[in-house]
């Protein structure tokens, strides 16, 4: 017998099954939190198939994980965590390998033909919207707390930063979204 968490959970029933192996009761936990998980992968990545790859991993994650639930936060919380986390990781790896794209790029490019960086910057910031242009500090603080509804102490936590980092950072993309939508007029 399963000890209920402290934490009342809608889906305690599926979430039960999944501990105990059940196939359908996985596809059941999917078929609910996909889409969301989905969007909020996303958000961070930007790209509609590394976020799905991303959810197939975070999903697998969690099945294997599902004994250590242990009900202290919502199901969804904490499988949002290990979306939000593995986004995190895909991110951290994207720019690793496009930072070093860049430097063999440089290495190729004859010094009087290096492309300006700031045209280059404009022209990215042209095909993007507003929130997408954000640096990604920025647009992860903003999309957690407006879109995902974090407070600033779960973002702290998240994103293992302070709280006040968190606010510093939101009220920044708050004030530079403002501008590049004035700018856009």
């Amino acid at each position: 017998m399963v000890n209920r968490p402290w934490y009342p959970n809608i889906h305690q029933v599926y979430i039960d099954k999944c501990r105990e192996g059940d196939q359908k009761a996985h596809f059941e936990i999917y078929r609910l939190y996909y889409k969301s998980m989905y969007n909020t992968s996303l958000r961070i990545v930007r790209d509609p198939q590394e976020a799905e790859d991303i959810m197939q991993e975070s999903f697998l994650s969690a099945f294997r994980k599902i004994k250590m639930y242990s009900g202290n936060v919502s199901f969804g919380a904490w499988l949002r965590k290990i979306v939000i986390n593995n986004s995190l990781d895909a991110l951290k790896k994207k720019r690793v390998i496009m930072e070093e794209l860049e430097d063999n790029i440089k290495e190729l490019t004859p010094a009087e033909e290096e492309p300006d960086e700031d045209l280059t910057a404009v022209r990215i910031d042209e095909i993007r919207n507003a929130i997408e242009s954000l640096p990604d500090g920025y647009r992860i603080v903003l999309s957690l707390h407006l879109l995902e509804g974090y407070d600033h102490q779960e973002i702290a936590e998240i994103l293992n930063i302070s709280s006040s980092t968190s606010r510093s950072q939101f009220t920044r993309a708050r004030q530079k979204l403002l501008q590049l939508l004035k700018d856009k007029k």
